[in-house]
Parts: C-alpha cells; sequence; structure tokens
C-alpha cells in the first residue's frame, strides 16, 4: 500500500481523476489528511463510501507507531521514537518555548556524513525517508497539540539526517506542509540545516522559497573541519560560503552557521578570530551551540567562561551571534541518542 502524504496536491488530482473522480475530491482528500489530520479513510465523511473504501485498499495516511517517549516538563521539550512501516525508527522532537512549538526533524534514518560528535551518525545509514515519512513526523504533533488547542508554529530540519542528501522528498514534504490546504505553514518558518552540501544550497536559491537556511560550519579550517565533518573533505569552506552567498543573493534571507563548541576542540579564541574573518561583511547569524553530552562521544562541553569568551570574541568584531545553549539534554533529545539506545538494547 502507498502513503498517501507522498503525494502532493496535484498528484493525488491526477489519480483521482484517473478513478473517474472529479478534481475537487483532491482539495477534500488532502484537506482530510493534512489540515484535519485524520488517519482514516472512513472519517472523511463528505467523500462518497464507495470512494473511502477504494482509497483505504490502495492507501495508508501517516503510517508510523509512536514508541519511546521522553518528556521534560520543565524546558517544555518531548522526544518520540517513531517506528515506520518497515520497522525502521526515527526521531522527532517537539520543543515548546514562549508561543513557539517548533517541531525538530529527520529526513533520513540514521545518517551517512558521520560527524564525529553526532550520536546518529555512530548508528550508520539505513535509508532515505519519503516525502510523507518526512511530513508525518510534524503531523504527528500537529494532532497532540491540536487536542490542546495548540499548533505547530515552526519546523526545523534539524533531526536525523543530511536533507540536502535527500533533497527531492525533503522539498517535496516542505512544499506539501506549506501548502494552504494543508497546515499552511510559511516558507519564513522552517529552518533547513545542511552540513554544507554545495549542490543542495545551490539548488535550494533557485526554489523560489523564503526558507531559513542554516550551515554546519563547526570549524574556521579546513582540516579541523574534516576531522569533525568529513562530509567537508568534498566541500571546503571557501566553497560553502560561495553557495551560501548565492542564497543570499538569490533570497535576501540571513544564513546561520552553527558552531558547536567542543571543550580544547575548536573554542579558542583563535578559532573565534579566525571564524570572524571568515563571516566579516556577510548577512550572516552564529548560533553557538556548547555541546551535548552523548553516551561514548569524546568530546566534553565547555566551561561557561569559554564559551562567553568565544562570544564576545565573535562580537568584538561585528559578528552577529547567540549561544544557543541545547534543549532536552535530560531527555537526550539531542539527534540520535534515543534510537541508538534502542538499537543498543535491541542488539543486547
Amino acid at each position: 500500500m502507498r502513503e498517501l502524504l507522498d503525494l502532493t496536491p496535484a498528484e493525488l488530482r491526477e489519480h483521482l481523476v484517473s478513478m473517474g473522480e472529479p478534481p475537487y475530491r483532491a482539495r477534500q482528500v488532502f484537506e482530510w489528511a493534512w489540515k484535519h489530520l485524520v488517519r482514516d479513510f472512513s472519517a472523511m465523511t463528505n467523500l462518497p463510501v464507495s470512494l473511502r473504501e477504494q482509497l483505504s485498499r490502495e492507501f495508508v495516511i501517516g503510517a508510523a507507531t509512536p514508541g519511546a517517549t521522553l518528556m521534560d516538563a520543565e524546558e517544555g521539550t518531548e522526544k518520540v521514537l517513531l517506528t515506520l512501516r518497515d520497522g525502521e525508527a526515527i526521531e522527532t522532537v517537539l520543543m515548546r518555548e514562549d508561543d513557539r512549538r517548533t517541531v525538530c526533524i529527520s529526513t533520513q534514518v540514521g545518517c551517512p556524513i558521520g560527524c564525529a560528535f553526532c550520536a546518529t551518525g555512530r548508528t550508520g545509514f539505513r535509508r532515505d525517508l519519503s516525502p510523507g515519512e518526512i511530513a508525518l513526523q510534524v503531523l504527528f504533533f500537529a494532532a497532540k497539540l491540536k487536542a490542546e488547542g495548540q499548533r505547530v508554529t515552526h519546523v526545523v530540519l534539524m533531526g536525523m539526517g543530511e536533507p540536502f542528501l535527500n533533497y527531492d522528498a525533503t522539498l517535496k514534504a516542505i512544499r506539501n506542509l506549506n501548502h494552504p490546504w494543508g497546515l499552511n505553514l510559511g516558507a519564513r518558518r522552517f529552518t533547513v540545516s545542511t552540513v554544507g552540501i554545495v549542490p543542495g544550497i545551490l539548488r535550494l536559491a533557485e526554489e523560489g522559497l523564503q526558507l531559513n537556511l542554516a550551515i554546519s560550519l563547526h570549524a574556521p579550517w579546513d582540516d579541523l573541519r574534516a576531522e569533525l565533518v568529513p562530509a567537508a573533505r568534498k566541500y571546503p569552506i571557501a566553497d560553502v560560503l560561495a553557495a551560501a552567498e548565492e542564497y543570499v543573493r538569490a533570497t535576501k534571507r540571513r544564513v546561520t552557521y552553527e558552531y558547536v563548541l567542543l571543550s580544547g576542540v575548536n573554542d579558542s579564541p583563535a578559532a573565534a578570530r579566525a571564524l570572524a574573518g571568515l563571516l566579516r561583511g556577510r548577512l550572516a547569524h552564529v548560533n553557538l551551540i556548547p555541546f551535548n553530552p552523548a553516551p561514548g562521544l569524546p568530546f566534553k562541553r565547555p566551561p561557561l567562561r569559554r564559551v562567553e569568551a568565544f562570544k564576545r570574541e565573535l562580537l568584538r568584531r561585528g559578528i552577529d551571534v547567540t549561544v544557543r545553549y541545547s534543549r532536552g539534554v535530560r531527555i537526550q533529545a539531542g539527534c540520535g541518542q534515543l534510537r541508538a539506545a534502542r538499537l543498543g538494547a535491541t542488539s543486547g
């Protein structure tokens, strides 16, 4: 059976017309799945019974089973492990902060990048997610929030996987989530995070979407960055920055550069000065992220004084910067930790 959420409105219309249905049925079906968050065709009461039955024989809607769920009531952070139809598991996180309800989603099962400080990379890469599997993570929490009289306000593609290594599915999911027949989330409410896959950045610049782009830099020097982010060997910093400038030119959007601070590795004053030199004069913002400890990773979080010293060096040189402490540390909300724990339990 096919996943209904894999289809765009146009694809859904084409399929329904091929079944002998009028084109307007596409909007009805799409709204039931994406706006009203219905998961059972029998609940689509404005459709003929015969059509509901036929669709139920062909499609499933949002096929994932929630498993382990961890919550931090104090922070308002909730993390769930979703099991897909083939038994693979992905992680998604809901972060509640003031009036924002942000869902952090995955684009792949595991990750092929293998960042030295990331729990996901240690579990290996399994496969790409389909557009519907990417989107259903948002819809899962959208349904939960709807029951509380709330709604998803932002989506960040910062979970498991590299979005630009699953580009087509990622953009299809975003466009469906952005569609006025569904959640109607504005493009500026999405942030796509990449380790700097240059062809993906350049493609995104041509999409005509006002998405927020975040680039995981993590080091100001190519040799150190290659140690921390193996994919960086293919895309030197100069090429990444040039692609980012193309994105700025096309969208007029500021690019965020993410920088995980690792004690004694990339948190020196010299590193801060070098980073400032790279970004000076660019439409850029730096997110400093003190390392989120995870079992089995050989890094430590820098002491607060070094974090603040790094920030001051950037500010002194005119770089816009904030320090973002990872939310959900107490519930293993760091990317890949919950899945890694499950895999460990399964193999043990």
